[in-house]
């Protein structure tokens, strides 16, 4: 039994019992040198998929009516999804309140994360209600349901999937062709940067492709697809058997119930002609 004044120190996260008056507190011993080079937390440098709103009057009371009629358009797509707030058309607008504008984008699901193409005063607004200053990045189409636009989506370069045991180099150490050869697993997402994207295999509900160029897809395409994200309108999407969530050329989409019922299952291809998503099959 220890005596008053005693201390009883065991291991990392034990209870110490101090002195005559009986208090329980923790301690910990110290950490092997060995040890602590092991939990210097790891920072580096990634890219995720962001869309970017662009703010034209943020005290126009319709503008949050109009948005959930647009994110009505495509249910859960755009769920917890990231978002830039663009401020380049506000140069010269009467300060406004950049905590409120992110409150009232949380109420629709999104997730303000930070501001580009701000003024001083408005990054100093920015970074009060713990948002992030972001430089702008490659500007694409509005994201478009047939018939109309809102919310100005871009992808700001895709994340990188981590398992790339099943890819492989398809013309070179020089290709920007992205060559996937096993099933892309629900969940996962597949970015083929300045370049396109070829799947060996089936895509699965809930996973998610994405290329600057082409994507083509020998097996069934059941998630989605979305080509020529960086704006470029003459990317194509080709698959073996359409069964896809949506499909997007250069941002403009079509959803799962907006695609001919005579053509799921089949082999197509999926274009942008005059600002609309076509798809037709392949002969």
């Amino acid at each position: 039994m220890p005596s008053a004044g005693d201390e009883v120190r065991q291991g990392a996260g034990d209870t110490v019992l101090n002195g005559s008056q009986g208090q329980m507190s923790s301690a910990t011993r110290a950490i092997p040198a060995t040890r602590r080079q092991r939990m210097v937390p790891e920072l580096r440098r990634g890219a995720f998929p962001m869309l970017v709103l662009r703010m034209q009057d943020p005290k126009d009371q319709t503008f949050y009516s109009r948005l959930a009629d647009t994110l009505a358009e495509v249910p859960g797509l755009h769920r917890y999804a990231p978002v830039v707030i663009d401020l380049q058309d506000l140069a010269e607008a009467p300060p406004f309140n950049l905590a409120e504008l992110g409150r009232r984008l949380r109420q629709h699901w999104l997730v303000p994360v930070g501001i580009q193409n701000g003024t001083e005063e408005q990054n100093r607004a920015a970074v009060n209600a713990g948002m992030s200053l972001l430089t702008d990045g490659p500007a694409i189409d509005p994201i478009s349901p047939p018939g109309g636009a809102a919310v100005r989506g871009e992808p700001a370069s895709p994340a990188p999937d981590r398992d790339e045991e099943d890819e492989e180099p398809l013309s070179g150490p020089g290709s920007r062709t992205r060559l996937i050869t096993r099933p892309v697993r629900s969940g996962r997402q597949v970015y083929a940067q300045q370049g396109d994207l070829v799947v060996l295999a089936s895509i699965s509900p809930g996973a998610e492709l994405l290329a600057d160029g082409h994507i083509h897809v020998y097996g069934a395409l059941r998630g989605r697809a979305l080509a020529g994200v960086s704006g470029d309108t003459t990317a194509r999407i080709f698959c073996h058997s359409l069964e896809a969530e949506l499909v997007s050329v250069a941002g403009y989409y079509r959803i799962r119930d907006d695609m001919p019922e005579g053509l799921i299952g089949r082999p197509v291809q999926i274009f942008l002609d005059d600002e609309r998503v076509r798809i037709e099959p392949l002969a």
